[in-house]
């Protein structure tokens, strides 16, 4: 892994060394020609009206593809907020079905105050991620027999879709809605695959957990609103859909599997910075500019010396030459990634 790495972090490297090189040696060559030809510096003058046009073409090229490429970025940023606002409020809504399902009395008794007094503080990612033994409360917790018949696994998952950052320890009586949601919040839910327990307990292993925990014990007006919040998320997928075991394993699926991966995509994307073509797109441009076109012309409207001249033609061939050697393997790059 780390041969792969160095090779490269070689390639990289490589092309901008040989630029250098091509630069100096283009200097010092031309510099030699120019004292020991003294028309040659004539012949230098007379191109840089040529250069100078060609370097301008390029600029400008490369000036027009930029402002493109950003008016197409900001429609796309546009486009994916939009996406993102409506993925957040399927979150939103979620999150309600999920504080309404924990407020009611489906659970054993005995067990909200078990976990949310006697293991307070104790989240649902630290009993996960036990084995990296960071949390004492996460080992005692899962060495003790609860008898809850594991539904207070459930339990903790469920207060973990509740909290808004990783840093969260409990869950305060008032659920904050973001406008974005954590990046790192996210990735728990997704790493730990949050959500999809409803689909386990009610889904996959009702048989198993259906005596603890008491589905007709929710209110008839949660369920309503349940359902309500379940069409607002997604008419199609619920329309047809009342509230029982099916409905709560299908909610969990959809969410686990569809709105959160959508929710952590569309935030990466929305949140990232500029592309890395149009940076190196741009520096590009800004070397063109200042060595190809604003030193020949300050050579021209100031008479400097000769040697200004040389180190244009140089640096612009240099330039080119970085061009030609690095642009294939840099979108290569941007494709892969």
């Amino acid at each position: 892994m780390k041969k792969k790495s160095f090779n490269k972090d070689l390639f990289k490297v490589l092309p901008l060394v040989f630029s250098g090189l091509l630069c100096v040696s283009l200097i010092l060559l031309l510099y030699q020609k120019h004292n020991s030809t003294p028309e040659f510096g004539e012949q230098l003058s007379n191109l840089s009206t040529i250069f100078l046009s060609i370097s301008g073409f390029l600029s400008a090229l490369i000036l027009a593809y930029l402002a493109a490429a950003v008016t197409g970025l900001k429609k796309n940023r546009s486009s994916m907020a939009g996406r993102l606002n409506t993925i957040t409020q399927k979150m939103h809504d979620f999150r309600s079905i999920v504080e309404l399902l924990m407020q009611s009395k489906m659970w054993l008794p005995g067990l909200k105050k078990n976990i949310d007094e006697e293991y307070d503080g104790l989240t649902f990612f630290e009993v996960k991620e036990f084995y990296k033994g960071k949390s004492k409360l996460a080992i005692e917790f899962l060495q003790e027999n609860h008898n809850y018949n594991e539904t207070e696994n459930l339990y903790l998952e469920l207060k973990s879709l509740l909290m808004i950052n990783t840093g969260e320890k409990s869950v305060i009586d008032d659920v904050r809605y973001p406008s974005i949601y954590d990046k790192a919040i996210v990735e728990k839910w997704l790493e730990h695959k949050c959500g999809s327990g409803l689909w386990y307990y009610f889904g996959y292993k009702y048989g198993v957990f259906k005596d603890a925990l008491n589905l007709e014990a929710v209110f008839d007006r949660h369920q309503d609103k349940i359902m309500i919040l379940a069409n607002t998320i997604d008419g199609n997928e619920f329309e047809d859909s009342s509230f029982n075991e099916v409905f709560l394993s299908k909610l969990g699926e959809y969410m686990s599997k569809e709105v959160m991966p959508k929710l952590y995509q569309l935030q990466d994307t929305a949140g990232s910075h500029l592309p890395n073509i149009m940076r190196y797109l741009y520096i590009i441009f800004l070397l063109l500019a200042m060595f190809g076109v604003l030193l020949p012309i300050f050579f021209m409207l100031f008479n400097l010396p000769i040697i200004t001249l040389i180190i244009s033609y140089a640096l612009v061939a240099s330039i080119i030459f970085y061009i030609s050697t690095t642009l294939y393997q840099f979108l290569g790059g941007e494709i892969d990634s």
